[in-house]
């Protein structure tokens, strides 16, 4: 859920823009807006707008506006004019001095100020219009870029998925021969317990056909590998989907690791063990990469 995208233009008043969107993994669609003052108002849209093109990601947008620098156009303040020229010309009668110049009472704090026009609302709408739509370009040209992405983890997971079902058939093969080993297992040590001599002539064969088929049920790893078997199929289905699956895939690889640990604990033999583990640590590898997934 990578990606970065950047889109510029320029506004109806000549502002030059730009919009800068990232986005790296999350559980969830977390977007965080760095606007200009003024535009706050168009963080709801915005958000709109992003909710609508992603589903998942710590999503960053940031725009920036660079207004051309023009000397301000100055007027004078009526009243503050009218009273600094009285009172200029109060104080030279005073003192005998001549007029006061006209740039000096222009100069003065306050008689002077910076015209502002007033803003026009059809170029107000048309500065969000423009700010929003290369906004959604923006969106577009990221969600494309995590599309790229998602192909390529596509194949990455197809890779997994295949090494978690070989190693699926490989602890079935493994376990198929669990029983026998526990049958020869519990007659070696009934051997050592009961001393010298055959453990099978001493302790009748009922009795040790109920303690073995006692040890293979508690032993039996057979519904683990078939859900382990509709999980891969589960997980196959979704991925061809092609629809935002991160989270339910994600879901899914925690079903995975309950089976996987499931069979671990049952595992009556060094070599289930070991295949359980080797099948942890792919599921492990299989849920990273899940993370990433939209």
């Amino acid at each position: 859920m990578t990606g970065f995208a950047r889109e510029s233009g320029t506004l109806p008043d000549g502002t030059s823009f730009v919009w800068e969107v990232r986005s790296v993994n999350g559980r969830g669609l977390d977007l965080r807006l760095r606007l200009p003052n003024g535009l706050d108002a168009l963080e709801p849209t915005l958000r709109e707008a992003a909710a609508k093109r992603l589903k998942r990601g710590n999503v960053s947008a940031t725009l920036t506006l660079k207004r051309e620098e023009r000397a301000p156009r100055l007027t004078p303040d009526p009243a503050a004019l009218d009273q600094a020229i009285a009172l200029a010309q109060a104080v030279a009668q005073r003192l005998g001095a001549p007029p006061p110049r006209a740039e000096a009472i222009l100069g003065l704090p306050g008689v002077l100020r910076a015209e502002q026009a007033e803003p026009d609302e059809a170029v107000e709408e048309a500065k969000r219009a423009a700010i929003l739509a290369a906004f959604e370009t923006a969106l577009a040209a990221l969600a494309a870029a995590r599309l790229r992405e998602g192909s390529q983890l596509t194949t990455i997971l197809g890779v997994l998925l295949d090494e978690i079902e070989a190693l699926r058939v490989q602890a079935g093969n493994e376990a198929a021969n669990q029983p026998e080993a526990q049958r020869q297992r519990l007659l070696e040590n009934l051997a050592r317990i009961l001393g010298e001599g055959d453990a099978r002539a001493r302790i009748p064969e009922e009795r040790l056909a109920q303690e073995v088929a006692m040890l293979a049920q508690r032993s039996d790893v057979r519904e683990e590998l078939d859900r382990l078997a509709a999980h891969v199929a589960e997980a196959r289905r979704l991925l061809k989907a092609g629809d935002a699956v991160g989270r339910k895939l994600e879901f899914l690889t925690q079903e995975f690791v309950r089976e996987a640990n499931t069979l671990c604990s049952k595992s009556a033999s060094v070599g289930l063990t070991r295949l359980g583990l080797e099948l942890k640590a792919a599921i492990e590898r299989l849920r990273e990469q899940s993370a990433n997934v939209e």
